[in-house]
């Protein structure tokens, strides 16, 4: 398989390293992390939570390993300290990031900035698109309409974006 990004990089200040098994409850605890506010209001008791939090990862996890041959998973690091997950799914036709998220104290740092400068140069270099999937009322939707994202249609609760290489 051919791949333009390498299982360990520097990015900025950033560590990205393929995710290793012993990641597992780390990448578990951000899944749930990331849906806390929406969990919130289900008012469900802690351990119904846990539940559907971790079927929730596993499903996903699986269908992302079944669907996306090119896929690279990695963990976000900054002087050893796990900060996030990105999954980028490496085809030669286009680069798709398939997910993206940070832990609460590191949202708001500039890394999602990083991360797309990142993306965006290694698509554009190669010539490919970049893809992505977002809900229409996530804050990150404007970074990536800042940085040459355009919507596209909405599917289900997703609004598909693509950036074509500059």
């Amino acid at each position: 398989m051919r791949s333009d990004i390498a299982p360990r990089l520097c990015v900025g200040n950033l560590l990205l390293r393929a995710a290793m098994p012993e990641d597992d409850a780390f990448l578990r605890t951000l899944y749930r992390s990331v849906r806390q506010a929406e969990l919130a209001q289900t008012q469900w008791p802690e351990e119904a939570i846990a539940a559907f939090c971790d079927s929730q990862f596993t499903l996903q996890d699986r269908h992302y390993r079944a669907h996306y041959p090119h896929a690279r998973f990695f963990v976000i690091e900054d002087s050893g300290e796990r900060l996030g997950r990105i999954y980028v799914s490496d085809a030669p036709d286009m680069l798709r990031l398939m997910e993206f998220s940070l832990i609460a104290q590191a949202r708001g740092r500039g890394h999602g900035k990083t991360l797309l400068a990142w993306l965006t140069t290694l698509a554009d270099a190669s010539g490919r698109t970049v893809g992505l999937h977002v809900e229409p009322d996530n804050p990150a939707r404007l970074l990536y309409e800042r940085f040459g994202f355009i919507p596209l249609e909405r599917s289900g609760v997703y609004l598909e974006m693509r950036r074509p290489p500059q």
